[in-house]
């Protein structure tokens, strides 16, 4: 399929993949890209879905709209986890099914696969057992929509395909405190803790589990890829097949940010699930995809951007003040400027 010639809509692409992916397509020659936004289009709202369609009728319709956050978030919101995610799937592609969209990408997650997965995850394994619990509900609602591709194709002859991905990082992240991934959460607190001079980080954990994260170039490239050449309606995960422990991952965050006292992993908290790496086989295989930016190289770009993007701290947005407030009641008096 040349995305060049189609309409595509990218549910999700104001967020933090979808901007990426916009960008990608639109330097690609995609002209014709629409990013709904909810405050237009409520998705879990059938006729905001309906009305998407009969304005902009695309071709191919991305899938990255969802409620999402870290360990923490899914542990308060479990039930608004699950429905969001459910809903607005499952209406997006029964519309998409009605007005005839040549081509639908769902971006899936591996929080689907099974608590105790043998590593490295095969998509074969996704079916052998209950997921992590904290993950459960949001992983259970990306694993039912995979299950409606599937039927639809078979039914229908819909073109549904679905992506799991693995935990994505990079420019843009949520770096929200109360919402945030593992990476942007540890970036975030290294470098306060830094700045204000503490001696001991908490960290949540053992520090034990082990991750996979993909830069989130890459998994824009992976989607772009896959809307252009894959057509089947098996899973296929998309990550860099690498694995790191949560206790590694917060010693190097803290060396590249420059926090120098103690991590203190707090075994109170919740690991999540044991291990997570993924057999990334299929993903060269159909879409000659493999992962470019390596973990150390993608957290000191990530770093980078939070320290050249992020919030002005309280304190320091109300020096600044104070400083402007005296430099223009200086100017005022007729003395000069510092």
């Amino acid at each position: 399929m040349d995305l060049r010639e189609q309409s595509i809509v990218v549910t999700g692409g104001a967020g933090f993949l979808g901007q990426h992916l916009v960008t990608r397509l639109r330097q690609a020659g995609c002209a014709r890209i629409f990013v709904p936004r909810r405050a237009d289009f409520d998705l879990t709202r059938q006729q905001d879905v309906e009305r998407l369609l009969q304005r902009h009728q695309p071709d191919v319709v991305v899938h990255l709209a969802a409620a999402v956050g870290g360990i923490g978030a899914n542990r308060r919101q479990p039930g608004k986890f699950l429905y969001d995610n459910l809903i607005m799937g499952a209406q997006l592609i029964e519309s998409c099914r009605l007005w005839g969209v040549r081509k639908f990408i769902q971006a899936g997650t591996i929080c689907s696969y099974p608590k105790h997965t043998p590593v490295p995850f095969r998509e074969c394994d996704l079916w052998n057992g209950y997921p992590e619990e904290t993950n459960a509900p949001y992983g259970l609602a990306k694993k039912l929509l995979l299950v409606q591709l599937q039927a639809y194709r078979q039914e229908y002859g819909f073109n549904g395909i679905n992506l799991l991905l693995v935990n994505l990082y990079g420019p843009g992240d949520n770096f929200d405190p109360d919402s945030s991934h593992v990476i942007p959460a540890l970036i975030r607190k290294c470098v306060e803790a830094k700045e204000r001079g503490e001696a001991v980080l908490p960290v949540w954990g053992t520090g034990q589990p082990t991750r996979e994260f993909l830069y989130v170039e890459d998994a824009a490239r992976a989607l772009h890829l896959a809307a252009e050449h894959v057509d089947d309606p098996e899973p296929i995960n998309i990550g860099s097949g690498q694995e790191i422990s949560i206790a590694e991952l917060a010693r190097s965050i803290a060396r590249k940010t420059g926090f120098t006292g103690e991590l203190r992993f707090d075994a109170r908290q919740p690991d999540g699930q044991p291990r997570r790496c993924l057999d990334v086989s299929r993903a060269r295989e159909k879409l000659g995809f493999s992962a470019t930016i390596s973990l150390e190289d993608g957290l000191e770009r990530t770093i980078r951007w939070y320290l050249e993007n992020r919030p002005t701290p309280p304190d320091e947005a109300q020096r600044e003040v104070t400083r402007k407030s005296r430099s223009r009641r200086t100017v005022q008096s007729g003395q000069r400027a510092e």
